[in-house]
């Protein structure tokens, strides 16, 4: 039986193309009964693991018209950091890589000096390049992902929305609660967090909470809206229970402290915003996770006192009581501040669009 095979799987690879095959290299083949081996020529019998052989890759200078290559060499030497950061992908340590780059080494000569960037690799540059001669597909995109009737809660018409003069933007913490005050015109009233010492301790004392979050209502301004975060957190996710449940707690009780009394035809005055809702509209989601917004927050207090007409307006009194508030290297980066103002920025935007 051996034999017989041996000489048919030869025949076949042999006939008739003498001088026409490529050489062929003798294997051994194993019979599975007595384990004789007879050696066999192996052509076109290569193992199936064998890996095909890589595409050349295009160079990036030679993919791009000359048009095209000044408009993206454009934004990416002279685009400031808000400019950089409406492309796609340009964002945390993509963005920060990019302007050391151009600190140290000065504009971009070509598009292939692109991938001397440190993350940024044909694949991710072509990405970029694409974003930036596309800008409004990505605006076209996102507004179909977003609506605004899915990030609010409970659901409320939209000129109900639109009539808010001033909203109160809530964030709880784990041991504190932040607020802003924001109108429509995107000027920042009001700013500040208060420390909550009954949060999260012993039994979780519903008489405790109450006294820490009354005395937090009692400091909030007036306004048309109080919009609370709604935390993201997975119930899933057994180990983030008990914050969860405080998260709850605070949340139910800021609802009723705020609400008016009901009566027929009343439209609510405390909504729910998603905090994942947040976090893309100012892309700081990975995955499923939300990073921290303090980079952003920093930048528009930055436009606040460069641009003619910032994104958000904050007087001059918040600028320097917060002024080294939310740097990496500060004891506490504030991150319940930033996550109130990003929300009131959120919801003015979102319901803009």
């Amino acid at each position: 039986m051996m034999w017989v095979t041996t000489r048919f799987l030869s025949s076949l690879l042999l006939r008739g193309h003498s001088g026409l095959c490529p050489p062929v290299k003798l294997r051994p083949l194993y019979c599975t009964c007595c384990r004789r081996a007879a050696r066999i020529p192996a052509a076109g019998l290569e193992p199936f693991n064998s890996k095909a052989p890589e595409q050349e890759t295009k160079p990036l200078d030679e993919s791009y018209t000359p048009e095209q290559r000044t408009t993206i060499l454009k934004l990416l030497n002279t685009g400031s950091e808000t400019d950089l950061t409406r492309v796609k992908l340009l964002r945390g340590r993509k963005l920060v890589n990019i302007l050391e780059y151009r600190t140290r080494n000065g504009p971009f000569r070509d598009l292939e000096s692109v991938v001397n960037v440190p993350l940024l690799k044909h694949k991710s540059a072509v990405i970029v390049f694409h974003s930036i001669l596309n800008p409004d597909e990505r605006k076209e995109k996102r507004k179909e992902k977003l609506q605004f009737a899915k990030f609010i809660r409970p659901l409320v018409d939209k000129s109900h929305l639109e009539a808010a003069t001033s909203i109160v933007s809530i964030v709880c913490g784990t041991n504190k609660i932040a607020w802003t005050h924001v109108d429509r015109a995107m000027t920042v009233l009001e700013w500040q967090q208060e420390e909550c010492r009954n949060f999260m301790t012993g039994t979780y004392m519903a008489s405790s909470y109450l006294e820490d979050i009354s005395a937090v209502v009692s400091n909030l301004p007036a306004a048309d809206l109080f919009v609370v975060e709604k935390p993201g957190i997975s119930l899933q996710n057994t180990t983030l229970f008990p914050v969860m449940a405080h998260l709850r707690t605070v949340e139910a009780m800021l609802f009723a402290l705020l609400s008016p009394r009901r009566e027929p035809g009343y439209s609510p005055k405390v909504l729910n915003m998603m905090r994942t809702t947040v976090g893309r509209h100012f892309g700081l989601m990975v995955g499923e996770s939300r990073t921290s917004g303090a980079q952003t927050v920093r930048q528009m207090m930055t436009e606040s006192v460069t641009k003619k007409s910032p994104r958000v307006t904050f007087p001059r009194e918040l600028l320097m009581r917060y002024q080294g508030a939310f740097h990496m290297s500060s004891r506490n980066r504030g991150e319940e501040l930033c996550d109130a103002l990003l929300q009131a920025v959120a919801f003015y935007e979102l319901l803009a669009e």
